[in-house]
C-alpha cells in the first residue's frame, strides 16, 4: 500500500526542499508527496514554519507557471502564486529520491474567479450569487476545469487528486458567515442549491421543471425566514429529480477533466468531501456512512469512480470503527476502481500510535491503494514520528 502526505508549495519555499523531503522520507517513512497545485483562500497556523506562523494563502491561485497557449481561449484566468516555481522543483527533487508526487488540485472552490466572473458562480433560489466557488454546470467553468486538469498533469506528477470538482454546500469555510435565523439541515441544503441558467438547463435535459423547483424552494425558505417550522413541503419528487440532474452535471465534468489529465499522462482520483461535511451539512442522520450524503454535493460516488478511474475518501474520524463504516461503503461503491483515504494523524482524529495503527491496518485490510496524511505544514513535526511508529509496528 502506497503512502503520501499533503503539503503546500509554501511549505517547500519556507522550509527548503531538502529539509521537507528529508522529513517526509526519513522521519515519517513515507513514499510520496501530495502537493497543492491549485488551492483556495485560507488563513492557517503553521507550527513549525521558520518564516511565518500564520499565513494567508493566496485566493484561488495555481502553483505553477501556466502555458499561455493552453489558456488563450479560456475566459477564466487563475491567479499565479508567488511560489509557482516550488512545485516543478519538488517534482524534480522527489524523483531523484524515488518519491512519488501527486498533485492535489482544488478546482471549483475559487473565490478569486467567482468574484471576477460572478456569472460563473452558483446562484441560490433568490438569485443571490455565492462568490466563493464556481458552478460546475457553467460552460466557462467546465472549460477552465479541463485546461487546469491538463496543465497540472503536464507537470510530470503521477496523479491528480481532484478536490472540489462538484457543487458545494451552503457553508464551506467563508469568513464571517452569520445566520441569526435558525437554519436546520434541510434549509441549509436548500440554500446551497444552485439555480443559475445552466443548472436549470441541466434539469430541463432530464425533463425536470427547474423553475418550478426554484419557486417551491424559495417559498419554503421564505417560510423558514418568517419563523415557520422547518418541514418538507410538496416538492420531494421534484427535488430528487433536481438532485439527479446535479449528479449528471458533476459526473460529466469529472469525466471530461479526467480524460484531459490522462491525455497528459497522469492518473486521476476524485476526492469525495462527504466525510468532511457530514454532521453539519446533512439532512440525513449523522450515523450514515459518508457516501450516503454525497448527493448533497451532486456526487454519484459510483459514477465518478467509474469515469475517473480512482477515488479518494476523506477519513476524518476519531473512532476506527466509524472509519470502517465509511470505508466499507466507499469500497463497495468504488467497484474495481482503486480507493485511497486521507487520514489526520493529529487531534481531533488521533492522539496515539495505536489509534493511527488501527486505521492504517483497516486500509490494508480493505485493499486500499494509498493512505494519505493531512497535512505536513499544519501539524506539529512530531506527528511525523507518530506516522512512522504507527506504520512500522
Amino acid at each position: 500500500m502506497d503512502s503520501s502526505i499533503f503539503l503546500f508549495a509554501t511549505d517547500i519555499r519556507d522550509e527548503g526542499l531538502d529539509a521537507v523531503l528529508d522529513n517526509v522520507q526519513h522521519r515519517a517513512g513515507l513514499g510520496g508527496i501530495t502537493v497543492a497545485a491549485a488551492y483556495h483562500e485560507a488563513r492557517d497556523i503553521f507550527p513549525h514554519n521558520p518564516v511565518r506562523k500564520v499565513r494567508f494563502l493566496e485566493n484561488g491561485a495555481i502553483f505553477f507557471r501556466p502555458d499561455p497557449a493552453r489558456w488563450r481561449e479560456i475566459r477564466l484566468q487563475p491567479p499565479v502564486s508567488e511560489a509557482a516555481d516550488a512545485l516543478p522543483e519538488l517534482v524534480a527533487g522527489a524523483a531523484s529520491r524515488g518519491l512519488t508526487v501527486h498533485a492535489w488540485t482544488v478546482f471549483l472552490h475559487n473565490g478569486a474567479l467567482a468574484e471576477g466572473y460572478a456569472d460563473c458562480a452558483p446562484q441560490n433560489a433568490f438569485g443571490d450569487p455565492y462568490l466563493t466557488e464556481l458552478c460546475p454546470a457553467n460552460p466557462d467553468v467546465r472549460a477552465y476545469a479541463r485546461v487546469l486538469g491538463a496543465e497540472v498533469a503536464r507537470l510530470g506528477v503521477a496523479s491528480i487528486v481532484a478536490e472540489s470538482l462538484h457543487y458545494h454546500p451552503l457553508e464551506h469555510g467563508y469568513s464571517h458567515e452569520r445566520y441569526f435565523v435558525p437554519l436546520g439541515p434541510r434549509a441549509r441544503y436548500l440554500l446551497g442549491l444552485c439555480f443559475c441558467p445552466h443548472c436549470l438547463e441541466a434539469a430541463a435535459r432530464i425533463g425536470t421543471d427547474g423553475e418550478g423547483v426554484r419557486a417551491a424552494v424559495r417559498g419554503e425558505l421564505e417560510g423558514v425566514f418568517d419563523g415557520a417550522e422547518e418541514a418538507p413541503l410538496e416538492l420531494e419528487e421534484a427535488l430528487g429529480d433536481y438532485a439527479r440532474a446535479r449528479e449528471e452535471v458533476v459526473t460529466s465534468l469529472a469525466s471530461d477533466v479526467a480524460a484531459a489529465a490522462r491525455a497528459e499522462g497522469a492518473e486521476f482520483a476524485f476526492m469525495d468531501l462527504s466525510g468532511a461535511i457530514k454532521g453539519y451539512a446533512t439532512g440525513r442522520p449523522t450515523g450514515d456512512a459518508a457516501p450516503s450524503i454525497a448527493w448533497q454535493l451532486g456526487v454519484d460516488v459510483a459514477a465518478v469512480a467509474k469515469v475517473c478511474g480512482s477515488l479518494e475518501a476523506i477519513g476524518y474520524a476519531r473512532d476506527p470503527g466509524r472509519l470502517r463504516i465509511d470505508l466499507e461503503a466507499y469500497r463497495k461503491l468504488a467497484g474495481e476502481a482503486p480507493l485511497s483515504v486521507v487520514l489526520r494523524p493529529a487531534p481531533p482524529d488521533c492522539d496515539s500510535p495505536q489509534n493511527l495503527r488501527e486505521k492504517i491496518r483497516l486500509a490494508a485490510e480493505l485493499d486500499l491503494a494509498r493512505v494519505d496524511f493531512y497535512h505536513y505544514g499544519l501539524m506539529r513535526l512530531d506527528a511525523l514520528d507518530l506516522i512512522r511508529e504507527a506504520a512500522t509496528t
